[in-house]
């Protein structure tokens, strides 16, 4: 994707997204129109479509270009549209509302700054706007405004839109939009759409457009890892050799010591030449060529960065992808991945979860079907230069190519690994020698479950030192046993006291204490037990490593919300006292990062929240799903 290097006033790419006849394409219209930003022939075009002057103008019929959509009523395609006011450019996707086209809608939300989520002001929030939410997060937009739409049907009240508000930001909290905001809007009737209106004077803020036009998003740039994928190299004559692309990321400038990779080959920039002329700088989506001081073999596919600051060279990859094809994905079929201006063939060695868009919950799944999202592990024919996709969409996303029929089957986003010359062993893993069996029991699952009143379970209690876990866990552990349930619950400074006290704090080393609990969870789960974690557990990466070991059906990831200054005001051990005088190293919260869940099945503000309501919570759905 490339930013607008620029703020307010730059350029803003958004995506239009709602369940089918929330009215995207006439809110769209009616934006176009009232802004002054449709031509003559367009409006004629609609005058012509309503019947003449003076009629009512159906404004969905400016995005909806396609006779097939308007016979079916359904938009099934991605309609963009450029415009532009004194204060901003803009491009806007529409994208299809209807669930089959999740593939389309990924398509719109891959590069926009800010998602525009319809919801009907009658129906209130439905699957497809859950379902939208989590594309456009899944995808990295890392704003959304939610547009309550057809407020005029409901009568213009209040209480309508404080009711879609609540309950819509109580799903998004789960999300990672940095920016989330709620406009009340007719765009039937223009309200709220391009200027406030008096029809809603309980609603304070800006309209649609004064709020998209004030919209910053020139923090959103990378412009720190310089990333410079090679699309060809130009050689017109003996005494011109440059390598032209485009700048996915960072800032190059004339002088910089850079490295062509993967041949590890230094040299400096000489020249950057445009069409206009030479550059001293260059950042994205600007279009250049690169002339080097020296004489460096590249050729396309290969990746010019600066020499301290490089992506990574993998031969295996973890991912999220969206499903495009009518022919499942399965493990042990074969692909071209086409990242960058690279392409390499790979093959599906694991599908990890599939993702439930609405509820967000992760299931095991052997495939994945048309329009399914999921987690997978790729094993490539020779490594990508890949960064992380959260940090950089351009090197941290892909397509998957159909070998046969070349078709683009899947859209995958890049997910760190934190370490990355081996993946960490798992219950999948093959042993240390090949003698080694693994032997199953006598005693069934089913036998165990009828035996002890419920199905195993793994609750995964994560969160910052201080914020609750132990507390809980034991707690919760003491309700489990009392109802006659068989539980045990795991604390993390008990296993470094025992079993994991040769591990120490480095990402490596939590990787590795979390793989071993996940492993002994798992053994508890097969003996029939209720399991109980608390550990921070601060990577997403470990995490999901358990959630995979574990079972997703047995493995619920539970979030106590607390802040780092409420903790740090707890601190009944003075930990982070010691952490903040240097010494306890690699502390998280102080030292070392906590990466928040990005979709956890449950949150616990344990903030506000007391010790009983958070364990009568979890006692609950344990009750409901394992009981």
């Amino acid at each position: 994707m490339a930013h607008s290097a620029g703020g307010a006033s730059g350029l803003l790419r958004l995506v239009t997204a709602g369940s089918v006849d929330d009215g995207k394409s006439t809110l769209i219209g009616r934006l176009l129109h009232d802004a002054n930003a449709l031509y003559e022939d367009h409006l004629e075009a609609l005058r012509k479509a309503a019947g003449g002057a003076g009629r009512e103008l159906d404004f969905s019929l400016v995005t909806d270009g396609l006779r097939a959509e308007r016979e079916q009523g359904i938009t099934i395609d991605v309609a963009y549209r450029h415009f532009s006011t004194p204060k901003r450019r803009f491009i806007i996707a529409d994208t299809p509302g209807h669930e089959q086209y999740t593939r389309n809608m990924a398509t719109g939300a891959s590069t926009a700054d800010v998602a525009v989520i319809l919801i009907d002001a009658q129906l209130g929030v439905v699957t497809q706007s859950k379902r939208h939410g989590f594309i456009c997060s899944l995808l990295g937009v890392p704003r959304a405004v939610i547009a309550v739409n057809k407020m005029d049907l409901v009568g213009y009240r209040e209480a309508m839109f404080n009711a879609i508000r609540e309950e819509y930001s109580n799903f998004a909290a789960r999300l990672g939009f940095v920016d989330l905001g709620f406009i009340p809007v007719s765009a039937l009737q223009g309200d709220n759409v391009v200027s406030r209106s008096d029809r809603m004077p309980w609603y304070v803020g800006p309209a649609l457009l004064p709020h998209l036009e004030d919209m910053y998003v020139g923090g959103d740039a990378n412009l720190i890892d310089f990333r410079f994928p090679v699309q060809r190299v130009v050689r017109p004559d003996q005494h011109f050799r440059g390598y032209s692309g485009q700048v996915a990321s960072g800032v190059v400038r004339k002088g910089d010591e850079v490295v062509v990779l993967p041949s590890g080959k230094r040299s400096r920039i000489e020249r950057i030449v445009t069409f206009g002329g030479d550059l001293d700088y260059a950042f994205p989506p600007l279009s250049v060529t690169l002339c080097l001081s020296d004489q460096v073999d590249a050729s396309r596919g290969d990746m010019i960065a600066h020499p301290h600051n490089v992506p990574r060279a993998e031969r295996a990859i973890e991912a999220m992808l969206v499903w495009m094809s009518d022919t499942p994905l399965k493990v042990g079929r074969s692909y071209l991945i086409k990242q960058t201006t690279a392409s390499v063939k790979a093959s599906c060695v694991n599908i990890l979860y599939r993702v439930d868009p609405d509820t967000l919950h992760r299931a095991s799944a052997r495939e994945l079907g048309l329009n399914d999202i999921g987690r997978v592990r790729l094993t490539l024919f020779r490594p990508l230069l890949v960064d992380e996709y959260t940090k950089n969409r351009a090197t941290g996303s892909f397509i998957l190519i159909d070998l046969v029929s070349n078709a683009t089957v899947g859209a995958g986003m890049i997910i760190e690994r934190l370490v990355a010359p081996e993946p960490a062993a798992t219950s999948t893993s093959p042993t240390a020698s090949s003698h080694i069996v693994y032997q199953v029991g006598k005693v069934s699952t089913r036998e165990r479950i009828k035996l002890l009143g419920h199905e195993p379970a793994t609750i995964w209690l994560t969160g910052l030192s201080a914020a609750g876990k132990s507390t809980i866990a034991f707690e919760l552990e003491r309700r489990l046993i009392t109802a006659g349930h068989a539980c045990a619950a795991l604390d993390g400074d008990n296993f470094r006291h025992a079993l994991n006290r040769d591990l120490g704090f480095s990402p490596a080393n939590r990787r590795e204490n979390i793989r071993r609990v996940a492993e002994v969870a798992k053994l508890f789960n097969e003996a029939g037990l209720i399991v109980v974690t608390a550990f921070i557990s601060p990577y997403r990466e470990d995490r999901e490593l358990a959630r995979s070991i574990v079972g997703p059906e047995r493995f619920v990831e539970v979030y106590l919300s607390a802040d780092l200054a409420t903790c740090e005001q707890r601190d009944p051990r003075g930990l982070y006292a010691k952490a903040r005088a240097g010494e306890i190293p690699d502390f998280t919260g102080v030292s070392a990062p906590y990466e928040l869940p990005v979709a956890p099945d449950v949150t616990l503000d344990t903030e506000r929240e007391g010790i009983d309501e958070c364990v009568r919570k979890l006692f609950e759905l344990i009750s409901q799903r394992f009981t």
